[in-house]
C-alpha cells in the first residue's frame, strides 16, 4: 500500500507519495508551486524517469531481443521503499524484480532522494548497477509546476537562461521522437517569452545547453529556478492553454527519429559496469520577487 511521507523546513511543505516516489506537492510560505494534477489534461504531477527518458522506437532492443519499455520508462508506476526518513529529507528505493526485467532486463537499484530548506527543493536520483553486466540508463526529473504560481499572471511569463542559448531547438517527429530538422524558438540572449504556440508541437528539449541554470520568472518578478548541473540536458513542457509548467533535468532523450539500433547505442545513453553507480541531482528554487518581499514586510 503507498504512503504519504510529509517534509518540512520553516515554512516550506513538501509532499511525497512512495508510489512512484513522486513529489505530490511543494509549497513555501503557503504558495502552492507544484501543480495538483488533472486527469483532464495531465494526471501526473513530478515523475520520475528512469531507465529511459522519453519514448523509444516501437520499445527497446537488448541482444536481438524486443522489450515493451514505454514512455519515460517504469520507475513511475512503481511502489518505493522509504530507506531513511527525517523532518527534511526522504530516501526511496527500487531494485530490480521480475516485472522491470520484463520490460528491462538489468539488475539495478535506484534511489530518490529528496532534500527540502525553506526555499530549496532538492532531488537526487542515483543508480546502482549490482549485476554482473553492464546496463545502459537514462533518467530524469519532470516536475510540473503551476503557471501561473503564487500571486502572478500567466501573461508575461518567461525563461531566462544563466547562458545565451541558440535560438533553435529539435522539432518532434511522429511517436514523440527526436526529429532530423530543428525549428527556432524566440530566444533573445538570454530570454525566452513564454506563449502556448511555443508547445503547440510538444516539448522544447534543449540538448546540451549551455546554461546550467534557468528561471521560469513571471511579471511580478517572483521565480522558480532550476539548477541542473548534474543533468546534461533540460526540457520546458506544457500543454497548450494547460495551468502548468514542467521544467525538466534529463541525462538522456528520446530515440532520434529513425533510430532502430540496440538500446545501449541509443544517443545521450549511459553505461554503468558492474557495481558502479552514478548520482545525479537537481536544485528548485522559489523567489518570492521584490514584490512579494515589499508586500510581506506590509503584513
Amino acid at each position: 500500500m503507498s504512503r504519504e511521507i510529509r517534509l518540512s523546513c520553516g515554512d516550506a511543505r513538501l509532499r511525497i507519495s512512495s508510489a512512484g516516489a513522486e513529489a505530490r506537492g511543494w509549497s513555501v510560505g503557503g504558495r502552492e508551486l507544484l501543480w495538483p494534477g488533472d486527469p483532464a489534461i495531465w494526471d501526473e504531477i513530478s515523475p520520475i524517469l528512469y531507465p529511459v527518458v522519453g519514448w523509444t522506437r516501437d520499445g527497446a532492443r537488448v541482444e536481438g531481443r524486443h522489450y515493451a519499455l514505454g514512455l519515460h520508462g517504469f520507475a513511475r508506476k512503481c511502489e518505493f521503499a522509504i530507506e531513511r526518513e527525517d523532518v527534511d529529507f526522504v530516501r526511496l528505493s527500487l531494485t530490480d524484480n521480475e516485472t522491470t526485467r520484463a520490460v528491462y532486463p538489468f539488475a539495478f537499484r535506484l534511489a530518490v532522494e529528496y532534500r527540502l530548506t525553506e526555499n530549496t527543493l532538492g532531488i537526487a536520483l542515483e543508480i546502482e548497477n549490482p549485476g554482473d553486466r553492464a546496463a545502459p540508463y537514462a533518467c530524469g526529473l519532470h516536475p510540473g509546476f503551476r503557471w501561473p504560481f503564487a500571486d502572478g499572471r500567466r501573461e508575461g511569463a518567461r525563461i531566462r537562461f544563466e547562458r545565451e542559448e541558440r535560438a533553435e531547438a529539435p522539432t518532434i517527429a511522429p511517436g514523440g521522437l527526436i526529429g532530423k530538422s530543428m525549428r527556432a524558438i524566440p530566444l533573445a540572449g538570454r530570454e525566452m517569452p513564454l506563449t502556448d504556440n511555443l508547445f503547440a508541437n510538444d516539448a522544447v528539449c534543449l540538448i546540451e545547453p549551455a546554461s546550467r541554470s534557468l528561471r521560469f520568472e513571471q511579471s511580478d518578478g517572483s521565480a522558480i529556478e532550476m539548477d541542473f548541473r548534474g543533468f546534461a540536458h533540460a526540457a520546458l513542457w506544457t500543454r497548450p492553454g494547460a495551468p502548468f509548467l514542467c521544467l525538466e533535468a534529463w541525462t538522456g532523450y528520446s530515440d532520434p527519429e529513425g533510430f532502430a539500433g540496440e538500446l545501449s547505442d541509443k544517443p545521450s545513453m549511459r553505461m554503468l559496469a558492474p557495481g558502479q553507480s552514478a548520482r545525479h541531482e537537481a536544485v528548485y528554487s522559489f523567489d518570492v520577487g521584490a514584490q512579494g518581499r515589499v508586500g510581506n514586510a506590509a503584513r
